[in-house]
């Protein structure tokens, strides 16, 4: 293990580890239950209905990361949810969970990096929850073979797979988020101390 591996897994608290891996647990019950309803869509509306709400499925590793403003939060919170996936079952495989989260924290990580894991306003929170959606979007095409769709259809879907990124991740984690940030639970935490240094 690296010297910045050992300074990053030493950085986070036990606290935040749980808060991690309550997410991750959540986020496995939630995606057992979008599984089926991703299908159910499917056979609607193919690829194009089931994206909107694809940004549900990443929400998880951006919050972590909102609430603990660390580095690692986000990559480490999406790993440990494709294990509770794994272990909870998921209707699409074992590796499909894996290498989603892998797409979603190479992004999102990056990106929260070049902000300085400091700067968490609404440009920013949202152009992250669209930017994570492209390259799990390529992979997935491959994947389950939405690649033989029509150029039209791929192009529509990536635009709803980026918009329901930008609302239901995005967005999302950032009005969850400073709903949370006054609570009591919270207050541990990153987000929890700049809510009360703001308030003043």
């Amino acid at each position: 293990m690296t010297s910045s591996n050992t300074r990053l897994w030493r950085s986070l608290t036990l606290s935040e580890w749980v808060l991690m891996a309550l997410l991750a647990a959540a986020n496995g019950v939630l995606t057992s239950g979008l599984s089926w309803l991703n299908k159910l869509l499917h056979s609607l509306g193919g690829p194009m209905l089931t994206s909107s709400i694809v940004g549900l499925y990443m929400i998880y590793g951006l919050l972590a990361a909102y609430i603990i403003r660390k580095p690692g939060a986000a990559m480490l919170t999406y790993a440990l949810g494709a294990v509770v996936q794994i272990l909870l079952g998921t209707a699409y495989g074992a590796w499909s969970a894996i290498v989603a989260a892998l797409c979603y924290g190479i992004v999102i990580e990056p990106l929260l990096y070049l902000f300085r894991y400091r700067r968490y306003d609404w440009p920013a929170m949202l152009f992250i929850g669209l930017a994570a959606v492209p390259i799990w979007f390529v992979v997935s095409a491959f994947m389950f073979g939405y690649i033989y769709y029509e150029t039209w259809v791929l192009i529509a879907t990536l635009v709803i797979r980026c918009l329901s990124g930008l609302a239901l991740c995005g967005a999302l984690t950032k009005l969850v988020g400073d709903r949370l940030a006054p609570a009591r639970a919270v207050r541990p935490f990153a987000l929890g101390k700049a809510c009360r240094e703001h308030r003043g």
